[in-house]
């Protein structure tokens, strides 16, 4: 049996490094067996023109439209052409970088990896990762509401042009962030230059407690010939925020496991169009092991990982990033789970 494929989505919108992350990384290591994936919003590419090549090096265009819409159906049928080219030898490959156009949504076409059968099958989605400009952030949130979803399914926020930016500004934008996602760790970093094991390979849709959540994070140090390190993100200020997509923790105790699964129920049935990212580690009452939820709008996974352990008191957290959620309700019904 062919071992699935480990796909990295890269978002983020227009002008964010996207194109600069990749060619750093091309560079720096050229004897990569990887395929990138580049759509382009228009019927000639450019982007895909700007990276660097390789011997092992492919770049694949999916041109005029966004994979997120209208050219949905022609972005699958790339992606079986390289599965096909693959298992026949013709294009070998070990990597698959899907690298979305700035205006793309993510939520379709990571849908897209778990709808498609063929898909589903040969390819195993890793994360989805999301630069994001610091200078540029707050004009695009306030103007384009793909940015705001862009951060909100990101397993890993990589920020940008920080050098560009005083520190009140910076600061203000790092809030802004984790308040649409307070689970993704975010890492800064300067001219693409950024570890591979930092954005790839980092199995953040495996089903497994250790990865499933993670309190959000904020760089504490960038130098130009590094990347920023990670710290636990202070507590959100209290001043309302413009943006409609926002991060909501839910906390509770030991929880029954018919009630909880009821809620799931409740919330994928009446909200799950406004779920865009939901990942959990639950502890159910009679059960040792923790209970690990991930799911993406009506898409969603449960599975056990790890054993709570002695010195440990079992506790239930819930992320839900999403938009228009009655959250009070909601944060009433979960504590009503309760064993």
């Amino acid at each position: 049996m062919t071992t699935a494929v480990s796909v990295t989505l890269l978002t983020g919108f227009l002008g964010a490094g996207k194109t600069t992350l990749l060619n750093h990384y091309l560079h720096h290591h050229a004897d990569s067996s990887v395929v990138i994936v580049e759509n382009e919003f228009g019927a000639v590419g450019i982007d895909g023109q700007l990276l660097a090549r390789g011997d092992n090096i492919r770049v694949v265009e999916v041109s005029n439209g966004c994979v997120c819409c209208s050219v949905r159906g022609e972005f699958t049928e790339a992606m079986v052409d390289l599965l096909d080219r693959r298992a026949s030898g013709e294009m070998p490959f070990e990597t698959l970088i899907v690298e979305a156009t700035g205006l793309a949504d993510p939520g379709p076409i990571i849908q897209t990896f778990f709808t498609e059968e063929r898909l589903r099958e040969s390819l195993r989605l890793d994360a989805v990762i999301t630069l994001v400009d610091c200078q540029h952030i707050g004009q695009q949130l306030d103007e384009h509401p793909v940015a705001a979803a862009q951060i909100a399914f990101a397993d890993r926020l990589l920020l940008t042009k920080t050098d560009l930016c005083d520190e009140a500004h910076k600061e203000a934008m790092l809030a802004r962030i984790h308040r649409i996602n307070n689970k993704a760790p975010l890492l800064a970093i300067h001219h693409g230059a950024c570890p591979p094991g930092e954005w790839l390979n980092i199995a953040a849709f495996e089903m497994d407690d250790r990865n499933a959540l993670t309190e959000g994070y904020h760089i504490i140090s960038a130098r130009a010939d590094a990347p920023g390190r990670f710290r636990p993100f202070a507590a959100t200020r209290a001043e309302p925020t413009p943006d409609v997509i926002q991060a909501h923790v839910f906390d509770a105790g030991t929880l029954d496991l018919k009630k909880i699964g009821a809620f799931m129920e409740r919330c994928i049935a009446d909200h799950g169009n406004d779920m865009l990212r939901y990942k959990g580690v639950l502890a159910i009452d009679g059960q040792p092991q923790r209970l690990v939820v991930q799911g993406v709008y009506k898409v969603v996974g449960f599975d056990y990982g790890s054993a709570w352990q002695e010195s440990e008191t079992p506790h239930s957290r819930l992320v839900i990033i999403g938009r228009y959620l009655p959250v009070e309700q909601l944060r009433r019904a979960f504590a009503e789970t309760a064993s």
